[in-house]
């Protein structure tokens, strides 16, 4: 399974070619998000319909939630990357899910997490 970030599901949801290609080749069964993903799609919907794309979009996917393992992981990233790294909380949520869970992290950031000790990025082709 592989844990996309915010802007991988901003970049399907617009038809960036590469994107879906690249998650068509991983498998939809395979890709899921953090809630912390909806969130951040939810609170940047321009309209109604747009949220309802979304949301029609994001049924398919798996979502992790936030439990107490995450959330002590993510108060330690923001502990050691706040303040020499600038880590915002969504990233430090979404970075703590990957590595409580295992998963890779596919983004189109890497500099938003390539610093950070234990994390394992997809590889962008």
């Amino acid at each position: 399974m592989i844990l996309c970030d915010t802007n991988i599901i901003i970049e399907a949801l617009k038809n960036n070619s590469v994107v879906i290609n690249t998650i068509e080749k991983i498998g939809l069964e395979r890709i899921a998000i953090s809630v912390i993903t909806v969130m951040e799609l939810y609170f940047g919907a321009l309209h109604k319909a747009e949220l309802k794309k979304i949301k029609r979009h994001l049924s398919s996917i798996r979502i992790f939630q936030i439990d107490e393992g995450i959330s002590v992981a993510a108060s330690e990233l923001i502990e050691r990357y706040a303040k020499s790294h600038g880590l915002q909380i969504p990233d430090a949520l979404i970075a703590a899910t990957s590595i409580n869970r295992d998963l890779q992290l596919y983004t189109g950031n890497t500099k938003d997490f390539i610093y950070i000790e234990n994390i394992r990025l997809f590889p962008l082709s």
